[in-house]
């Protein structure tokens, strides 16, 4: 049975070195309770530090920004060993990565990127806590001095008080300011703690010759002592177990310090309601554990369900590329964050479960550097493909051959977009490239084709007249002289538009009808009353057109090279290979001229 601190009015005749043990007796359990309900923070802690390294560091930083850092010592050391568990792994991680890049361990050299802030809140606290633990023994030395102070008061109050002195009301102002004085050092609260005890029954002892204030004393102290127990039963019913227990801790500090003594016939008895009371609240800390139990095992199953989710991500059921890489390694970090958010689970599977989860990561950053180690050939055969596009491109940026050039740039641009990827560092060098050329020529063509559509237009009618005018011509005399003057007057004409081409093909045929008509040869055309000089000049420019001519006919051969299987039939090609047909006709015609103004005929 439990004995309390104070004495009744029959134990008055005591030794008091009796006393005093019994004191100490009665410190030393009701010290026991105490620590008893400690015990029931420590799974609330515990399940309140599963938190990601990056929230560790900023209630660190929280911390010491309060302007009570030190106090909060202990709750700083359990961030402080979650963050280095946290940096510790991932340093751990980045040089399994390293190895197994096939890189010797010995090199390894890597600094996790918040160590260097992590570093600095550890130094930052520990000055503060340093400052706070000197201020809190500086503030521990004046509480001892005040509290001693009270003792002697005490002490004073039943050896030397003066007639007069109301000694109800002084003994409760020095309860009173006990009660409210501060802490002091754990190595002097025990001999401080009985030296009051002690001269407080010492107090209580001389009352015998003031019956009536021990009765009202004890009065006092029994209604304390009721207003506690009443309190307690509440707690029986408090649905949060944790706020019942600690509320219960601070109940049995007032019994201890506030609610001495009571009568002899209420002492055992209220202690005993009261220390029954608590221990049917102590038993509910089953209901705690087994609260955090089933928030554990649902921890454990979400997290096991984000590695199995991982493990999927790894393990593709069919041949990855680049997208499905990219949004896999979103995911991955997605996930990775709600691990590391999810609450605790069981103790026993802790560490398997954070074995599991580092295994699957791992495994899954492997398959994925696999494959993009794989990709390193690949991407320099698409960027040698894309360089000749680039090459070719910028050969033809400049040409006016667009029945040719239009079509095949645009081939050039699909080719691109079926080609795979290049090497990361080259990606925007080439496009770049490649983009100015088809910029260049698409920006010539359209104000090319702008600024000459009106003369195209007027070249169309002139060439419709001289046609018609052709169609007009028999086998009469002067036909071939009218004939010469009709071409001489056509080849001046320069383009017409696109769409009106056809009419170069109508003059041909009808000029080879009329020459057929008049039994002559094209080639038998000619011009009349040169001088020597202008026969050189005009030998000199059908030079010059021979080679231009031939030139043209290779490039649009070249160009049509550049598509699979090109024929007649392409709607894209069929004028291509009607132009070519009718340059190299032209490219006969003079041939055989220059041969003609070379042969003297």
């Amino acid at each position: 049975m439990t004995t309390e601190n104070n004495l009744s009015e029959n134990e008055e005749n005591k030794n008091p070195n009796e006393v005093s043990q019994e004191e100490t007796s009665q410190a030393d359990t009701s010290h026991q309770e105490i620590a008893h309900d400690d015990e029931a923070e420590h799974p609330e802690e515990d399940h309140a530090d599963d938190i990601s390294l990056a929230d560790a560091l900023k209630e660190m930083e929280s911390i010491i920004n309060m302007a009570n850092a030190g106090e909060n010592f202990k709750r700083f050391n359990q961030l402080k060993e979650k963050a280095n568990h946290y940096i510790h792994d991932e340093v751990e991680d980045k040089k399994h990565e390293y190895v197994e890049g096939g890189n010797p361990p010995e090199n390894f050299s890597y600094e996790h990127p918040l160590q260097s802030k992590f570093s600095a809140l550890i130094n930052i606290f520990r000055e503060k806590h340093d400052s706070y633990q000197k201020s809190q023994d500086e503030e521990q030395k004046k509480n001892l001095d005040h509290r001693q102070n009270i003792i002697e008061r005490l002490k004073n109050l039943y050896t030397n008080s003066e007639p007069g002195t109301n000694l109800f009301k002084s003994i409760r102002e020095i309860k009173e300011e006990w009660s409210k004085a501060g802490q002091v050092a754990k190595s002097e609260f025990k001999i401080l703690n009985n030296n009051y005890f002690h001269h407080l029954n010492q107090f209580y002892q001389m009352l015998d010759l003031n019956k009536e204030f021990l009765e009202q004393e004890f009065s006092h102290n029994l209604e304390k002592r009721q207003h506690i127990i009443a309190r307690a039963k509440e707690l029986e019913s408090e649905p949060v177990i944790q706020k019942a227990l600690n509320e219960l801790q601070y109940l049995h500090k007032l019994w201890k310090e506030e609610a001495e003594p009571v009568a002899e016939e209420f002492r055992e008895k209220t202690w005993e309601e009261f220390k029954e009371i608590s221990n049917k609240i102590h038993e509910r800390k089953s209901e705690l554990s087994a609260a955090i139990e089933g928030e554990q095992n649902d921890n454990l199953e979400k997290k096991n369900q984000i590695i199995a989710e991982i493990k999927k991500l790894a393990e593709p059921s069919e041949t990855p590329n680049h997208g499905y890489w990219q949004n896999s390694i979103k995911r991955v970090e997605d996930l990775r964050t709600e691990f590391l958010k999810t609450g605790s689970v069981p103790r026993k599977l802790s560490n398997q479960n954070w074995n599991d989860f580092k295994t699957t990561l791992r495994a899954f950053n492997t398959t994925k550097n696999n494959y993009y180690k794989s990709l390193k050939g690949s991407q320099q055969a698409n960027l040698e493909e894309k360089l000749k596009l680039i090459q070719t491109a910028q050969d033809n940026m400049n040409s006016e051959e667009w029945d040719i050039a239009v079509p095949l740039f645009k081939k050039l641009q699909e080719d691109w977009k079926k080609i795979g990827h290049v090497p990361k560092s080259m990606t925007n060098k080439i496009w770049d490239e490649f983009r100015d050329a088809c910029n260049t020529f698409f920006n010539n063509y359209r104000e090319k084709n702008n600024a000459s559509n009106d003369n195209w237009k007027e070249n169309y009618k002139q060439k419709k007249e001289i046609l018609e005018d052709l169609k007009t011509v028999s086998n009469d005399e002067g036909s071939i002289e009218r004939i010469e003057a009709i071409k001489t007057a056509w080849n001046n004409i320069g383009k017409v538009p696109r769409d009106k081409i056809a009419i170069n093909t109508e003059f041909n045929r009808t000029l080879r009808e009329k020459l057929k008509l008049n039994k002559i040869n094209e080639l038998e055309l000619k011009e009349e009353g040169l001088t020597e000089n202008q026969l050189t000049d005009k030998a000199r420019k059908i030079k010059s057109q021979i080679s231009d001519l031939e030139a043209e006919i290779v490039k649009l051969e070249n160009n049509l090279a550049f598509f699979k299987n090109p024929s007649r039939e392409n709607p894209l090609l069929r004028d291509t290979f009607n132009t070519i047909d009718e340059k190299r006709a032209h490219l006969e015609t003079l041939k055989q001229n220059l041969h003609n103004i070379i042969a003297g005929d």
